[in-house]
């Protein structure tokens, strides 16, 4: 008797669906700056003709052309006009010479500080001292940053209804974030390593047998030499307090910075609740030694393996910073590498399982670092923003109707979606805006471009369209690389 393959009808897992990245604009599809640049056009149609009469178009239609090519004209997905704040920003930075980062090794830094380049230098440290944790304050935005490495099982080697069960765990995880109101964001960081070879040494130096002979020195000696050629994968989970927010319980706390710690730590522990009870195992908030190792990893991971390896080498977060950084308009080089970072512009428009990801993560051969940014949104303020969505939706159709246009399919897909979010939201779930980044670094710009290609076709391969950020890798280096909940 013939036996029919399962389906996916079969499986206890429920496929997801991501809501479109939205392409409205403010009136007939244009965003702000086109209607900003259309308008300046046309500005200068009237008082030309005001001034002149029509002998003046001739002079009003340069101007027009330009306002025209700028709204209209697009180059890898923008439209100029929107390259228009990139380009600017680049140009001021490099006018200033903040496209290099050279550290002064003989000048002490302040005392606090983390060597970092760029945005992130004001960055200061707080040794939390009843948990020993290191706390990462950024007073321009008002934040204070703990971090937490998790390990867990291989989601893609579990059974369905074992993934499905922590896809609902990890979801619950999700909706305590959002219910706390005093959070900024969460970050999940998931970096490819290459191994040390710690364990294993360690396994030998306690389980082997050190008797001298041809064999065992000569199985030493390939377990030394082992570290280097495998892979390992390591997740943070980054949680950053609103300080503002939570500006009240920081006074009732005493206020400060030890304050906005103590309320941290109460955040910290419902974080750590919330975890286990989604079978994932956290093991313990990062020590300033710990994080320094993160962050000098990412801009040196040359020596990453051997600084995990060897003790207390590169544990100092006052030096764990970059000695050097040149930016350029669609890279960056640090100490050892050349790096990139590829933006997740649209997740999957179908229905797919949650192990869709699994082509961009478990890749062989490629160092990247994968970062979904969590940013959780009030319910009232999330209630506002649909409102105002499905007005605008219902307004813009109404003015398609009137002038004849037809209304796409993309058009409706999006409200759709504005729908579906209203039906969440008044279910009880949260709304989160989650941004996805990928980090990819490589010996030499040659072999970096070989990983971005290879990347990007994973990327397809799980659904994802990706773009390159460019003129803006040193800033967006920083939210990709590092478990510091920076923004891009």
């Amino acid at each position: 008797m013939a036996q029919s393959l399962p389906g996916p009808s079969d499986y206890a897992l429920t496929p997801i669906k991501f809501s479109r990245l939205t392409q409205r604009g403010v009136i007939l599809g244009l965003s702000a700056s086109q209607l900003v640049v259309v308008g300046i056009g046309a500005a200068s149609l009237v008082l030309c003709l005001y001034a002149s009469g029509g002998s003046a178009l001739l002079a009003a239609t340069p101007v027009m052309v330009i306002c025209s090519v700028l709204a209209w004209v697009g180059v890898g997905g923008r439209t100029l006009v929107q390259w228009l704040p990139a380009a600017a920003h680049w140009l001021w930075r490099s006018s200033g010479g903040q496209l290099q980062y050279r550290r002064r090794i003989a000048t002490p830094r302040p005392a606090g500080t983390l060597a970092l380049p760029g945005d992130a230098a004001r960055l200061r440290q707080w040794l939390d001292r009843e948990t020993g944790a290191v706390m990462v304050h950024d007073p321009h935005q008002g934040t204070l940053t703990a971090i937490v490495e998790v390990s867990h099982p291989a989601f893609i080697l579990l059974d369905p209804a074992e993934q499905e069960r922590r896809v609902v765990g990890w979801g619950r995880v999700l909706a305590t974030t959002c219910r706390s109101g005093r959070l900024a964001s969460l970050q999940l960081l998931e970096r490819t390593l290459p191994d040390s070879g710690k364990g294993l040494a360690e396994w030998w130096s306690r389980h082997g047998t050190h008797d001298g002979t041809w064999t065992s020195t000569t199985y030493a000696e390939l377990i030394d030499r082992a570290g280097p050629a495998g892979e390992r994968h390591a997740t943070t989970i980054s949680l950053s307090l609103d300080m503002k927010r939570a500006s009240r319980a920081i006074r009732a706390a005493g206020g400060g910075n030890r304050g906005a710690a103590a309320v941290l730590r109460q955040e910290m522990a419902t974080m750590l609740a919330a975890l286990r009870s989604a079978d994932l195992t956290p093991s313990g908030w990062l020590t300033p030694g710990e994080l320094a190792l993160i962050l000098r990893s990412a801009y040196d991971p040359a020596v990453a393996g051997a600084l995990e390896r060897h003790g207390d080498l590169g544990r100092d977060l006052a030096t764990a910073g970059p000695v050097a950084v040149t930016e350029s308009w669609g890279s960056l080089r640090s100490d050892s590498a050349h790096h990139c970072v590829l933006w997740i512009s649209e997740w999957p428009r179908t229905l797919v399982y949650p192990g869709f990801l699994a082509p961009v993560l478990l890749s062989s051969g490629l160092r990247r670092t994968f970062s979904l940014l969590y940013t959780p949104i009030r319910t009232d303020q999330a209630a506002r923003d649909i409102r105002r969505k499905k007005t605008e939706y219902i307004s813009d159709a109404a003015q398609r109707q009137r002038i004849g246009k037809i209304e796409d399919a993309q058009q409706s897909a999006e409200f759709q979606d504005v729908l579906q979010q209203e039906a969440d939201l008044t279910a009880g779930h949260g709304i989160l805006r989650a941004t996805g980044l990928v980090a990819v670094s490589a010996d030499d710009p040659d072999e970096l471009e070989r990983a971005l290609s290879a990347i990007e076709q994973a990327a397809i391969q799980a659904s994802c369209e990706t773009r390159r950020l460019w003129g803006q890798q040193a800033q967006s280096f920083a939210a990709a690389a590092l478990p510091l909940c920076r923004p891009v």
